[in-house]
Parts: C-alpha cells; structure tokens; sequence
C-alpha cells in the first residue's frame, strides 16, 4: 500500500502552511484571498489573460541544485499543486511599513501605477525575472510581461522605471555614449537622456517626470532565502498525494505505474499539470471533473532526453523547459538540423504569456485538441511520434499526422491511456520547415490561423521530395493539405509549383461561410498568404545552393513578420516658476496611492474584510435575446446547502423595479419581457461566491421567445426602432449644396469597446441595525446616483443611504451608471435579509452585462470648394443605445456637438438617432460619443483630400478651426490652440522628410507598407447636461495641523485625490504630506455629480479650492500676529480662539448652458486641443501591423500635475488605439456575445504601444476657465488614436496601388483589424477566392 499524504503543505511569503481540509476546486488565488488574507494578488479574469494575480513560485531543483522561480497566474494554479513549493506574493517582498522593494518603487516614482489593480501582477512578473536574472536584457524584460496587460498607463511609465534593472540601462549609464564634436551623444537616439525624456536638451532637472538616481539600488544579495527546509529535504517532493474534496478528489502519483493504475480505474480523469486549459473549463464551461491527476513527479514524464535522431520530451515538460532545452540544441547542433526546433521556439514567443508557458504541458496542447492550437500544426507536419500506455495495453506508438484527431477536441487516444512523450526530429540537410500564426494581437493571443510547411527536396535539388501542410483555424481540428502534398511530389520549387499549389489548398481547406469563428474569406486567405510567405523563405535559402533562382527584392518584405523593438520616447512639459514658498500644483508628484498599489496594501471593494454574518449573491441572467418570460422556478437553487434566498421581480413593487439613471426604463429584475441576453432575472443569496453561482445556474426559467430580433444599427434603421431623434441645424444647408462646386457622400463606423477595467463591478451592502440606514461599498464613478437608486428600490429617503467609495481599479465611463446591475439586487438582498451582502461579478459576466462604448454608424454629405474649403455638411448619426436608454441620449448628443472634429463648417444639419437593439445597454467610455463623432469629421476630411488630389495635410489645415470661430451649435471659439498644436506637431514629428521616407520605403517593398497621418482633435469640456456641472467640498483641520480633505469625485486611476491635495497644498502653502483623503462618501460631500466627462479636477479642483480659501482667510489674522509662526502654530490658535477649522467648498461651472430649441448658448466650458502624428508599417499579406512612431502635441493649459496629466496622454492614447485598431467585440445574429474575456478580447498589450513614444505639452498656453490655468486630459487624446487608423489607411492605399487598384474606393471601418487591413489590401491571393452570395448564408457574427 503507498503511503498517502492527505495534508497539503507549502510556504507563503516564508511562512508554512498546513491545510488539513484542503478542497481540489480551491486556486491558490481564493487561498490567498479568502483563507490567508493576502488580498494584493488581484481577480482579473480569472483565465490566466491579464496577469493581475501573478505570483512567483519557486521550488528546488534536485538535479541542478538550484532554486528555481517561475511567474504564475494564481487565478488558474491549483492550491494542491503548491504542494512542497514556495509562494511569494506582492506582500512578500516589501511594504510601506516596512522597506519598498526596488521594483515596487520603481513603478510608483516612475508613474507607472495609476488605478494599481494590475501593479501587483506586474510587480511580481518583474521581481520573478530579476530573481531568476538579476541584470535582464530589455528583451528578458519584455517577455516577462507578454502576460500582463495594463488599461490605463499606456505601459509606456512601467517600461521606463523597470528598465533602468536592464544591462542595457548599464551600458548606457557607464560613460559608453561619450559626446561628438558637437556636443550631441555619440549614441545617437540611443542617448540616455533621450530615453529618459530629456531629449538630448539642456532641460532643468525638475523637468523630468522622475529621477533614475534617485532609486534604491538593487541588490540580489538582500533577497528572502528559500525555505531551508525544503531545500535540504525532499520528503515533500517524493510523497503520493490524495486531496478528497466534496466533489473532487486530487491525486498525485509518483511512479508510472500508480497513474497508469489511476487512468484505468477512472478513465475519465483530467490529467492537470498547469491547470491552463482545465481551470478554464471549470470556471466558465462549469465542468466538473471529479478526479484531478497531477503527473508531475513521474520520471519519464518529466525528462527531456536527446536521442540520434529526435529530441524525447516528456509529456508533463513544460513549455518553457521545453523552450529551454530546444534552445541548447540551437546552440549546439548544426543550423540544418534545428529547423523545427526554432519554429517551436518562435511560435513559443506568440504562446500565451510567460505565466502560462511557465506551467502548462507540451502534452496538455497534444492532448487537448484544440483546433488553434500552435504547436499541433507544427507537430503534425513534422509527424512526431506519441508514445501512449496504458495499464492493459502497455506502450503504443503511434505518428501524429492527420489521422490522429477524429473530432472536435477528440482523438485516437484510448480513455484509459496516458500519452508519455513525444518525439520531435531533426531535419535533414535537404529539409526546409516554417510556421506562422496570425492572431488578433502578437502577444498573447489565440490564433486566428496558424500552419506549418515541412519540405524535403531530392538531394542537391530542387525537386519536391515530400511535402507536410498543416493548418490550424481552418477546421473543429488540426487539418491537413492531402491534395497539395500528393501533388506537388516530383515538382520544382518554382512559379508555377506555388501556383499549383494555391490551387490544391483551396480546394484542401474550404471553408462555411457560416463556420465558427468568422472571418471567412480572411482565413482562406492566410493559408495562401503563409504559403506564399514560405515559398519565399525557402526560396531564399535555396539561393545559397542555386544561385540561378531570382527573386524580386521588393518581394522579400514578404517573409518576416514584425518583432517588438526596445521602446523610445520623451516627453516635454514645463514646471513653471514661483514666488510662493510652496506651490505643490504644476508639480510632477507620483500618485499618492502609487507605493500602496505597488504592495499590495491599497484596498479595493473586494479587499474589505469580510463582515461578520456576510452572504454573497449569484445573479440569475436571461439566455434569450428576445422572450417573455412564462416562468421562474428557485426550487431546485433553495434546496442546495448554504442558500438563503431567491429575490426576483416578485420581491419588490412595480414602481421600485423601475430604475435607470436618466429614465427609469431599466429593471433591478426583469419582471416580464427579456430584451438581451445576461439581463438579471433572479438574485440568489448564499454563503459564500461559489455556492451562490452554482445555485444560480439551478434556477429554470422558461421563456416564450420573440420576434424581431434587433442587434444591429441596420436592423434599428430598418425596424424605425429609436428611443430618440434629435437635430442640430445652422445656416443654409440646403442652398450651399445647390451651389457648391463639389458634394461627396459616404460613411462610416465604429465597432463596440468594452471597457475592460482591470476590477470588474463590486458592491458590499451593509444594513445598520436602526433607522432602515444602510452603507455601500461599491466600486462605482457616482456614488450619489448609487444612493439615490437604492433609496428608491428601498423606498427609505436617501439620508439613510451612504455610499462611499474608496477607489477604483479603473473605470472609463463603465462603473458610471451601470452599477444598477449588481448594486441595487445586492441593497434588496441585505435590507430584506438584514446581513451584509456582497457581489463581485466574473470577468464574463461583467463583459456579458454592463454593456460598452456604443457603435456607431454615420451617413454624411459633404460640400466644399475647388481649394478644399468645406462650405456645408448633412449627417445622420446613429449610435446602437443597446435595449434601455442608459446615457445614450447624451452620448449622441456629445457626437453631433464633436462631428466635426476641429473644422469649421459653415452649414450645418447633423440629425442623431439613438437606436434601441436587443444588445446589452451600452454606456459612457471615455470620450462619450465625442471620438465616434469625430470619425465621422476626419473621415470626410480625407475624402475631400482624395478627391481633389490634393495633400491632406494642406486640407486639414485649412479647415482648421481659428480664434473666434463659430461652432455649428453657435459657441464662439477662445483661448483657440489649435493651429499652435498643429504646427508644433508637425514639426515636431519631422512630418514632410517622413512622409517622403514612407514613399521611399512603399516604392521598394512590395508586401511591407508604411503610411504616416496626422489628426487633430478639438474636445469640449463639461457635462452636456447643465445641472450636474456643479462640485462639493470638505476640510476639516485637526489641532496637529492635519488637513482631512474630501470632495465629491471618485479616484479610478486617474490620479484626482493626488491633484485635489495637490491644489489644497497649493492654497494653504503648507506641505501636500500634511493633507488626506479617506474616500469619497456621500455623508461629507451631498448630490455629487458622477466624475466623468474629464471634469472631475475643474470641479471638484474649484471646490477644494474654495473651501481651503476659507480655511485660509480664517488664519489670515494669527499669520498677520504670529508672522514667525508655523501652520500648526496658526491652527492651534485658531482653534484656542474657538475659530471653525472645518470648511465647505461649493464650485458651479459659469456661463454655460446650450438651448436646444435656438441652438445657441454655450454647451462646453471651454476646449482641449490636441494634435497626433503616427507612422505605421503593414503586412499586406496578413494584416498584421506595428505603430513605428507617434508624437503628441497636447494643450493642457498650465498642468496641475504634468506626470499624471501627460500618464492620462499616454494611457488615452493607447486606449484610443485599440477602439481605432484592435479590440473588437463579437456578436452573433441573435445577440450572443462571444467576447468575454481576454482570451477573446485583445486590448493593447504591452507589445502593442510605439516603438516611439513622444509626448509634448504646449507651452504658454494658460486657461483662464479652470482651476490654476489648467486644462482637463481624461478623454480629449484618445481620439488622437485614429491617426493609427488613418496611418493604416495610408498604407493599404499605397499596396492597393501596386496591385494595380483604386487606391481610394475602399472602406476601412473602425476598428483595423488585421481581418480588415489584409482584406482591403486585395492582390492576386485574394481574388483567388470565391466570394459567397449574400443572403444565402447565416453569418457567425455581425457588426453591431
């Protein structure tokens, strides 16, 4: 009998744990979290996608004594997998108590931490890899973060304080870049200065946004030991363990034949090494596998042997071991025998992050199925060999080839067999072997398609011996090319062969216009392009043999795809001087929440400890587009052990369900027809989160269903199914395009965004014991909104209610009424339960419900002289409002106040229509309509341009808005930047000499093309709503001189707090350390507006202001007596003289308001202006792209803090670029959203942003309509993105021009996807493709 080992034993942060009632369905995150307390490793997604729960685990290698450290996504690790290992969390290595670690001061001193909820992963992804290399590459340190994603810096700040850890850094530290004659570095644009912003310029040191000499050096030599104990015995290595849970029992063998004993016993038992693809399925395909086989101590599964002709690799090796050791073959065997081990090792690079690759098993890919997989088309073309056992059948040997998957995620494995190894060949002299992948995004991404070609030639040849094709994305398997590989046997490598060839694959790898995935005529035609990409690449290197083969240069752009590049940047802004003795404001002061973040010690709504008594609520939510619901049964939810209750729209008064933030025709549950999926039917309370969710899913509802069905901005238009019109009209529109010489129509549109915020909704309801008072916690951008909606569903006044809230992990516009969905069921729950009630929604529910920056569509007619000159414009906006009218109505209203961007348009009739649809309720994200109006102005533009066959550049300018403009709704235009912002960014960004490079570079390459634009933007700041243009504020001042500060706005990242101490500081000339906010709760600071619109500082900045003016005037006479005095001495005789020492500050913007009816007043306070120049490089053949370059000239007015301001640029910017290129949610036809989550949902990536980076703020340029001449940043740059958009545009024009194509009468809708621009880049692959005719197939997905 082997001896079994039921407890589970690990370290965390040093300290041993023994669990004695370990249950197999725990992470190590809910360990964390919920038994040890350790809150800063964060719930992203709970998919191993966003790295916001990375640890380090570390365990002792026996063969090569050494402690080895790998970064792991907590979300997915199994606790019982830590068994015998070391975890370090963010907690473990530094806090502000105690000593920060170098790497959590470095992020914060460098401004990389703005909401905080990523920095934890993003700390612990960084120590991991200085742990593991104490002086790393830039390269080392980028893939480190290939499995991190950040939504609010722009990465650009996290790069800059983390690669002063670099070699790189040193080198250019140590005195290597010695200057030239002329006094530039001899580095050139590789000048530390100009790496760290200074640009090679004599800038006064307080002009930098941080000091690298200022960091605490870093020394490996004071890192936390490894566990003695588990170095010097390897007792918990060795030991059989078995884990019983309820539901699941764990086991971990140790010898062969014990897991071979286990599969023939339970042949359907999961076998779990990294818990990558189980973890998933568990948590969101809610599987569950009663038993769990870890077979990571199991020999021959775990070594890597070089045999004659192959490398063995155990099938429980992980990816990056295996990475490893194909890289000492790399380096040890001749180049020709490697060829398949690099193409492993450079489609490893594109593999998930370094998180997942880290745990997860070369035999879970074979093993799984998956039809994207990347490696199976690469083991499949070089037809490795699987060795199987089982214990009836013994070993099995069997190729992987086409005949290995039978099905979808099925195969000719036997239930009872475990696959031990594999074995992957060298190649021979005569053999060539290339992969590809093409993905969303490069890093971290599922394929889209990805294939592998292995070719033999006949000796000294170039005959075709052997041929292996292998697709991935093509099919529910793995598939192969049978025709192509048959026939091009015998054939040369020629012309005339890869056109056959074309011809085999399509005929090989045809492909439903209904098929899962979409995209269709884009993934037919990567598998031409990848082949063609081979064709060349082999080509090449048959050159070395026959020198008689010809290849046209330009067509050599073709075979490499795009690698990341070491990031540049600068950044120029001024610190203007001052006579005052302390003058805070203007200062480049690091989020003052920054260290908190980067320990783990800032505390977000889920942090809270649990209240005594506590219950969580899972939410019932509709899985019809369009029904009415016949009947909803609890009773199978209320039997379940720990379930308290079942609320629905029985539970609560018709008028009380009824809520919405401007009309209430929102539900807290929907009571009779479901107009969307994930609706919120039922609320079931139960005692802990899983309990809850299971419940959930136990409630049945029966439905009728109904017709129509509405998704898109079409079927709307179609249906006439509007919540509102509205119209905007001034001067003759209908005379000028009876006269104008010129009149262009067209179009165009935008996708849906999600917001992503890295900490979904959250809301803790705590009932007090009198009075029906209760308090929420909730993560929310407008707490007194909060209040009043559970006022209503409670029917209580709202001086009972109290929200308060803390901070937020980030929050876009997402978190600013949509906390209905989980707030108002939660309050319902805790006031009829009388117990505290907590909800924080999964990452797929929170995508599945709270709805997204809203698609719109625009129609326009434009007119327009010979020179360009607009003269008059009609357009019809349409926006999709999704199924209740949310904020929609002011969303559109802010797109027909921005459509025109920065032009001047004489004549004007814009008419917007907010469509309502069966889709989720879409909401506010930064920009608010303004960035889907403004396409629609810089669309136009550009066409107006083409047109007449004239420079963009010179149209734009032309039409650019001036001092004392008229704007369509009839605001005069002062303070006007934006002819300043455009010529300093032109010049700047060497425009012109650019331009010509990029037609230098177009005229040489033939499948790589580059395009450059520049866009303005003009944003109008304040609410379009008059009445919420108004802010409170608070101070109290204690006897020691301490100042209690707290206004109405809501820190989400954004860094506010730090700005309203800031200007607090500024006032009452005392030091911003002196000054706290708590939170923002809704008993200091009454009827706050939601921080949102980018006013929250010119509001909440005035209030503040006001209220310590107050505070100021109050001391003013113990100043005057006691001159020689401190504040504490003031303050202390203040108060000794019974004077207040506690203010309110009340702010109302002026002069503003915009009638409807006349279409006058002033809608906006005043504008931002900014201007963007971008340059891009495409692949034609793929879609692929790379942002090469970007400049920024930005009017901030006089910045009240420029790192946090030219952060929100930066972050803006980024975001800005995945609505313009990138992120791209998926709707079926009937409403189903299939993005939910990171794994289908690419934001921006580390990887992703400019390789350079450069950010300006105008200088002289003060605002006399804000807080100390400021400006506000949160929204105004993300439009300054589309310069990518237009970039990319440029680009296709210039290929479409070589296949001899119009280059203009093409649309590229937003966003660009890589689907997009290789389909618009038609060529002679492309036209090979059928096209199917509409209306006789049902797509996979539709544009919203």
């Amino acid at each position: 009998m082997i001896p079994e080992q039921t407890n589970l034993i690990f370290f965390v942060n040093g300290k041993k744990i023994i669990e004695k009632n370990v249950n197999p369905e725990w992470t190590l995150l809910y360990y964390l979290r919920n038994k040890l307390n350790l809150c800063g490793t964060k719930l992203g997604c709970a998919e191993g996608g966003c790295g916001a729960c990375t640890v380090m685990v570390s365990r002792f290698d026996r063969k090569s004594q050494k402690v080895v450290h790998i970064p792991v996504n907590a979300c997915l690790a199994p606790v019982c997998a830590m068994h015998g290992l070391a975890i370090t969390t963010v907690e473990g290595i530094g806090s502000t108590r105690t000593k920060l670690h170098p790497v959590q001061e470095r992020i914060a001193k460098a401004h990389g931490s703005q909401c905080g909820f990523c920095t934890p992963g993003i700390v612990m992804s960084m120590y991991t890899l200085l742990r593991n290399l104490p002086k790393p590459s830039m390269k080392d340190m980028e893939v480190a973060f290939q499995g991190n994603l950040c939504r609010c810096t722009g990465y650009r700040p996290i790069i800059e304080g983390y690669k002063t850890f670099t070699e790189d850094w040193e080198v250019m530290q140590n005195g290597t870049a010695l200057t030239n004659g002329n006094g530039v570095c001899g580095m050139g644009d590789k000048c530390c200065k100009l790496q760290n912003g200074c640009n090679g310029t004599d800038k006064d040191d307080n002009e930098v946004l941080f000091k690298p000499h200022e960091f605490t050096p870093y020394d490996p030599t004071q890192e936390p030991i490894f566990p003695p104990e588990l170095k010097l015995y390897d007792t918990l290595d060795r030991e059989y363990l078995v884990f019983k849970g309820k539901d699941v029992t764990w086991y971990r063998p140790t010898q062969l034949k014990d897991l071979l004993e286990l599969k023939h016993k339970y042949p359907d038992a999961k076998i779990i090494v990294g818990n990558t693809e189980v973890g998933v399925e568990v948590k969101f395909k809610h599987f569950i596998y009663p038993v769990l086989i870890q077979p990571v101590l199991i020999p021959e599964m775990t070594e890597i042997t070089q045999l004659k002709d192959c490398m063995k690799i155990g099938a429980s090796v992980t990816l990056q071991d295996m990475e490893d050791a194909l890289r000492e073959q790399l380096r040890t065997q001749p180049q020709y025998r490697t060829r398949i081990f690099l193409s492993i090792i450079e489609m490893l690079n594109w593999f998930a992050g370094k998180q997942i690759r880290s745990v997860a098993a070369v035999g879970g890919n074979v093993m799984t199925g998956s039809p994207i997989s990347d490696l199976n088309p690469i083991f499949i073309a070089s037809k490795i060999e699987l060795e199987l056992r089982s214990k009836e059948n013994g070993t099995r040997k069997v190729i992987m080839d086409e005949k290995f998957f039978t099905g979808y995620r099925r195969s000719i494995v036997n239930k009872d067999e475990i696959l031990v190894a594999i074995k992957i060949p060298y190649t021979k002299e005569n053999q060539y072997f290339y992969a590809y992948k093409q993905a969303r995004r490069r890093d971290d991404d599922i394929a889209i398609v990805n294939s592998a070609i292995n070719v033999m030639f006949e000796t000294k040849t170039m005959i075709i011996k052997t041929i292996d094709l292998a697709f991935g994305g093509m099919a529910p398997t793995t598939v192969t090319a049978p025709k192509a590989s048959k026939n091009l046997i015998g054939k040369p490598w020629n012309q005339e062969t890869l056109d056959l060839a074309y011809t085999y694959l399509i005929d090989d790898l045809p492909l439903s216009p209904s098929a899962p995935g979409g995209m269709i005529q884009y993934r037919r035609s990567l598998t031409l392009s990848f082949f063609f990409k081979a064709f060349l690449a082999i080509s090449e290197q048959l050159q070395k043999l026959f020198p008689n083969i010809i290849i046209d240069k330009r067509e050599m752009s073709a075979i490499d795809g795009f690698h990341s590049q070491i990031p540049k940047n600068s950044q120029y802004f001024q610190v203007l001087p001052s006579d005052e003795k302390i003058k805070s404001v203007g200062q480049p002061i690091p989020h003052l929440s920054a260290f908190k973040q980067a320990t783990g010690e800032a505390i977000y709504c889920d942090d809270m400890p649990y209240f005594s008594n506590e219950l969580y609520m899972g939410l019932v939510l509709s899985t019809k587009t369009h029904a009415n619901i016949v009947s909803i049964d609890p009773t199978e939810a209320l039997k379940m052990e720990g379930v308290h209750a079942f609320y629905s729209a029985k539970d609560i008064p018709e008028e009380q369900n009824k809520v919405g933030p401007v009309l209430h025709d929102d539900e807290v549950f929907i009571s009779k027809t479901v107009t969307c999926q994930g609706q919120v039917l039922g609320a079931v309370i139960a005692d802990d989160q899983i309990t809850a969710q299971r419940a959930a899913r136990k409630v049945k509802v029966t439905y009728e269903e109904l017709q129509p069905i509405i998704i898109t901005i079409e079927d709307a238009i179609k249906h006439k199914s509007y919540l509102v019109e509205k119209k905007i009209e001034k001067g003759d529109v209908d005379k000028i395009f009876a006269t104008a010489p010129h009149v262009i129509e067209g179009d165009c549109r935008n996708g849906a965004q999600e917001h992503f915020y890295l900490e979904t909704h959250c809301t803790i309801a705590v009932p007090k014991k009198e009075d029906c008072e209760m308090e929420i916690f909730s993560s929310t951008q407008h707490p007194s909104e909060l209040g009043k909606l559970v006022a209503h569903v409670l029917n209580v006044p709202q001086n009972r209610i109290v929200t308060k809230v803390k901070r937020m992990g980030g929050g876009f516009g997402g978190k600013e009424s949509r906390f209905i969905i989980a707030a108002l069921p939660a309050a319902l729950a805790a006031s009829r339960l009388d117990r505290p009630v907590r909800c924080m929604l999964d990452r797929d529910e929170d995508m599945l419900i709270t709805g997204t920056r809203h698609p719109f569509y625009s129609k326009y007619k434009t007119a327009f002289d010979n020179d360009g000159k607009i003269l008059g414009c009609e357009i019809h906006i349409y926006n999709n409002a999704g199924y209740s009218t949310d904020l929609s109505i002011s969303v559109l209203e802010r797109a027909m106040f921005h459509f025109e961007n920065a032009y001047e348009i004489p004549h004007v009739r814009v008419k917007g229509f907010a469509c309502k649809t069966n889709l989720p309720s879409n909401t506010a994200f930064r920009g608010f309509g303004g960035p889907q109006g403004m396409l629609a102005g810089e669309t136009m533009i550009r066409e107006i341009a083409e047109y007449l066959n004239k420079n963009t550049e010179d149209i734009i300018r032309m039409n650019l808005y001036r001092e004392g403009d008229l704007t369509h709704y009839n605001q005069k235009l002062e303070y006007c930047t934006m002819l300043r912002c455009w010529d300093e960014c032109v010049a700047s960004s060497n425009f012109a000499p650019r331009k010509k490079e990029v037609e230098r570079f177009n005229r040489e390459n033939r499948w790589k093309k580059r395009g450059i634009s520049i866009v303005p933007t003009k944003f109008g700041i304040a609410f379009t709503a008059l009445f919420l243009n108004q802010a409170g504020a608070l101070i109290h001042v204690y006897t020691d001189g301490s100042v209690l500060l707290s206004h109405g706005g809501t820190e989400m990242g954004q860094g506010l707090h730090t700005k309203m101490i800031q200007v607090a500081s500024t006032v009452l000339e005392i030091p911003h350390a002196k000054i706290h906010i708590s939170e923002t709760a809704t008993d200091k600071v009454p009827n706050t507006s939601a921080t949102a619109a980018s006013s929250g500082s010119d509001l909440n900045g005035m209030a503040v202001m006001y209220a310590c003016e107050t505070i100021k005037q109050r001391l003013e006479p113990y100043k005057i007596k006691n001159p020689k005095g401190k504040w504490e001495d003031w303050v202390l005789q203040a108060y000794m003289d019974r004077v207040s020492l506690s203010a309110t500050g009340f702010y109302r913007t002026p002069n503003i308001g915009y009638n409807w009816e006349t279409n006058s007043g002033n809608a906006f306070n005043y504008f931002t202006f900014g201007v963007a120049c971008s340059e891009v490089e495409i692949d034609c053949l793929t879609g692929d792209h790379q942002v090469l370059k970007t400049d920024i000239v930005m009017d901030l007015g006089e910045s009240l803090n420029p790192a946090i301001d030219i952060g929100q640029v930066e972050g803006a910017f980024v975001q800005g670029y995945g609505l313009f290129a990138l992120e791209e949610m998926v709707y079926s036809p009937n409403g189903t959203i299939f993005t939910r989550g990171p794994g289908a949902y690419k934001l921006p990536g580390f990887a992703d942003i400019p390789i350079e980076f450069n950010v300006s703020l105008l200088k002289g340029a003060p605002n006399p309509r804000a807080v100390y001449s400021s400006k506000a940043v949160g929204e105004p740059p993300l439009f300054l993105a589309s310069s990518v958009l237009f970039a990319i545009r440029e680009a296709i024009k210039s290929a479409r021009l070589d296949a001899g194509l119009s280059e203009n009468n093409f649309k590229l809708y937003a966003p660009a996807t890589a689907a997009r621009i290789r389909m618009a880049c038609e060529d002679h692959l492309t036209a090979k493709l059928d096209e199917p005719k509409p209306g006789t197939f049902i797509p996979w997905n539709v544009i919203p």
